[in-house]
């Protein structure tokens, strides 16, 4: 999961101090740029931060004579960068507005990409103004339908049970267990592998297609060309091959803001005729798709909660943890609508404090 940051307009021509912790890994990144700024222009003075990420990979810039680029800098220990590759090329034959990789030095970890602008979907919406917002959203429904009707099977890993299930153990192992201090054992335990085997069960059903795995704004860019209609996309190394429902869930219930069920519904619904028209296999009936949506997002709100723990706790980002209300609310949202779920609804209340529940008692670690 990424976190942009955009720099300020003004920054074009001028480098900002990029840190580096290794010392060998700033001359070797120095060496590699310098081989090859003649072949595309640039200028290695102007290298500058572009945007950090929530992994080990970080993104810088650099001018050039044809424009701007962005150098990817992926540890190799750290990070495979081949899956970014792959899935660039696929979402380029698809049709999708990607970064282009220009070079690549893989043993290194460094990579030239074209730089696609400075500002992300997210910047440009406000969830007090829905209406405004909705030609952005239809932009992106667009782009993820080129991708989904791109789909192959056997091309991406197989979203199955077993990488479903070790998403879900997030939640327990990290936002419960660390975050919260709760002993995972038990009813508790109990409770959350019959609400698991549920989700799982529900978003296998589910047909299959290419999957971006965190289809949202700030991964969804604003081109820097008034012409192009297409929104850049960002942060797809991740992609998979998996149920249909879960890039509109993750688009419509976003990890960093909120919008009223109206919108979301809008967007959902604008986006199933769509793909239904596209021949994508969607359900024939809405609301049998909604709430297949619904379950889906389910489980990535619990999965993401779950992420969010260990970026603050493991890796010493503790911003991520700010957003971890939105996501117990949208946890809160779905288990409420269905009667199966509602053990894990008064789990979840319980934990919270956002309701007075009897029948679990939960030990402190």
């Amino acid at each position: 999961m990424s976190d942009p940051l955009s720099p300020p307009a003004s920054d074009a021509g001028s480098a900002t101090a990029v840190h580096w912790e290794d010392p060998r890994r700033e001359q070797a990144f120095s060496q590699w740029l310098s081989g090859i700024a003649p072949a595309h222009g640039l200028d290695p003075a102007t290298v500058r931060p572009a945007s950090a990420d929530a992994s080990f990979r970080r993104y810088l810039r650099v001018d050039g004579a044809q424009g701007s680029r962005i150098v990817m800098d992926a540890p190799p220990d750290k990070e495979n960068c081949r899956p970014f590759v792959q899935v660039a090329e696929l979402m380029g034959g698809a049709g999708l507005l990607v970064p282009r990789v220009l070079e690549w030095d893989e043993p290194q970890g460094f990579m030239l990409l074209d730089d696609l602008g400075r500002h992300t979907m997210i910047e440009a919406v406000d969830p007090q103004q829905p209406q405004a917002a909705q030609p952005l959203y239809l932009r992106a429904v667009d782009a993820l339908i080129a991708w989904q009707l791109a789909s192959k099977p056997g091309v991406l890993p197989p979203y199955d049970e077993a990488l479903l299930s070790r998403e879900l153990a997030l939640f327990p192992d990290w936002y419960l267990a660390r975050h919260r201090g709760v002993a995972v054992q038990g009813k508790l335990r109990e409770t959350l592998d019959e609400a698991f085997r549920l989700i799982v069960r529900h978003n296998l059903a589910a047909p299959a297609v290419y999957v971006h795995r965190d289809f949202m704004p700030r991964n969804l860019m604003l081109p820097a060309d008034a012409a192009e209609k297409r929104l850049g996309v960002l942060d797809f190394q991740d992609a998979v091959h998996g149920p249909i429902t879960y890039d509109i869930a993750s688009l419509m219930r976003d990890a960093f803001l909120t919008w009223d069920e109206e919108f979301v519904l809008d967007i959902t619904v604008r986006y199933w005729e769509k793909a239904l028209k596209a021949g994508l296999p969607v359900n024939a009936d809405f609301g049998e798709f909604y709430r297949a949506v619904e379950w889906m997002g389910l489980q990535r709100h619990l999965k993401v909660a779950g992420i969010f723990a260990r970026l603050t706790l493991r890796d010493g980002k503790p911003k991520y943890l700010a957003d971890a209300p939105r996501f117990i609310a949208y946890i809160r949202a779905t288990a409420g609508r269905y009667r199966e779920l509602a053990p894990l609804l008064r789990l979840v209340d319980e934990i919270e404090g956002t309701q007075a529940v009897s029948g679990y008692a939960f030990g402190r670690l």
